[in-house]
């Protein structure tokens, strides 16, 4: 879909009400599933952090894309997985939609202030990580100039919105999790690599409100 096309449309996203946790589950293996309902998330005193699906023009085709971020490998239990621009809260944002924009600009260079904010989605908990992660859906109505943070970020992805939504996106693939070794987990597969975990469940909430935009 052109970029034009799809910001006359995305202001229909505002009102949708969110399928949450059924999104999600989409994208989830039963393991972790199990592990969510048996949790009392709130006596574990998550962190909070925000994350943004940040969507803008290609420069020469002016298609839609969504950029996301190959992380680092390091001693953690996001090593080397594939997320979306953003981190954790710090006692200075003034809200946890602050901090998504604060981190995206850390991370990948774009200016928050170029940013426009569409839709607060559905929170998801991380349990390794003992997180609360809140992603929102934003625009940048120009191609940005991506600038890394070289400590964090090891490459960022460039996805159209076409690979993105097409059926074929979504795989199954064996993978160890803190659950299990050698668990098969859904996941998309967008530019040659693979999606899956918190990162994979809050695209497919993404995923289905952008196609009922069509």
């Amino acid at each position: 879909m052109q970029f034009e096309e799809f910001i006359k449309r995305l202001p229909k996203i505002s009102n949708l009400e969110l399928p949450g946790q059924e999104a999600h589950y989409l994208m989830a293996p039963t393991e972790r599933i199990d592990a969510l309902n048996e949790l009392d998330i709130e006596t574990r005193k998550p962190r909070w952090a925000g994350v943004m699906s940040l969507f803008y023009p290609h420069a020469v085709s002016g298609e839609t894309m969504l950029v996301l971020i190959l992380r680092k490998t390091y001693k953690g239990v996001h090593s080397n997985q594939v997320g979306f621009p953003g981190g954790k809260a710090e006692d200075f944002d003034k809200n946890i939609q602050e901090t998504a924009l604060r981190e995206t600009e850390e991370e990948i260079g774009v200016d928050r202030l170029s940013i426009e904010v569409f839709k607060k989605l559905t929170k998801v908990y991380i349990p390794p990580s003992n997180f609360w992660v809140q992603p929102f859906i934003g625009i940048v109505r120009h191609t940005p100039k991506f600038i890394k943070e070289d400590s964090e970020v090891e490459s960022i992805m460039e996805v159209t919105l076409t690979e993105f939504l097409a059926d074929t996106s979504i795989i199954t693939q064996t993978v160890d999790t803190s659950y299990g070794k050698m668990v098969d987990v859904p996941a998309f597969l967008l530019t040659d690599r693979v999606v899956w975990g918190a990162t994979a469940m809050m695209l497919s909430e993404v995923k289905w409100a952008l196609q009922q935009l069509a």
